[in-house]
């Protein structure tokens, strides 16, 4: 049999004298919890639903736009500029002058060298054609009201 002992504990409070223990129960001591609340865990899906970034057409086919207006948004190269319209660093499209908006379906060839020519052109069949999504714009004609600066 285990002989009893007499054993002094020191505790978070403070120092408790614990008489006539068995050595085997001096670590069930020290594992006692007191009540006191854990930290809370954490929850899943923190983030909520996020609105949506509103890309796409800003300008329909066929409708009127000014130098400078935004066309078209986009993450990726969803739709290429044509004539008459710019890039943006972020990929958006915009009119370089005033006019009707165009939409055409085209043969697209990327550049020798490039990613979609080595990855994505290498993979179709041998005589398969590349179309994309082509934004113009079509400039409104100038009118012939104009005056020699000798006449005026």
């Amino acid at each position: 049999m285990a002989t009893l002992v007499s054993l002094m504990v020191k505790s978070r409070t403070g120092i408790k004298h614990f008489s006539l223990l068995v050595p085997g129960q001096l670590s069930l001591l020290d594992s006692v919890r007191f009540a006191s609340k854990k930290a809370g865990g954490s929850s899943k899906n923190l983030g909520g639903k996020s609105p949506g970034r509103r890309y796409g057409f800003k300008k329909q086919d066929g409708n009127f736009v000014h130098a400078g207006n935004i066309l078209a948004t986009q993450r990726l190269m969803r739709y290429h500029p044509g004539a008459h319209v710019g890039m943006g660093t972020n990929k958006t499209l915009f009119a370089l002058e005033d006019g009707y908006v165009r939409f055409t379906k085209e043969v697209y060839v990327p550049a020798p060298r490039s990613p979609e020519a080595t990855q994505v052109i290498t993979k179709l069949p041998r005589g398969a054609v590349l179309y994309k999504t082509f934004i113009n714009v079509l400039p409104v004609k100038q009118e012939g009201k104009f005056k020699l600066v000798d006449m005026v």
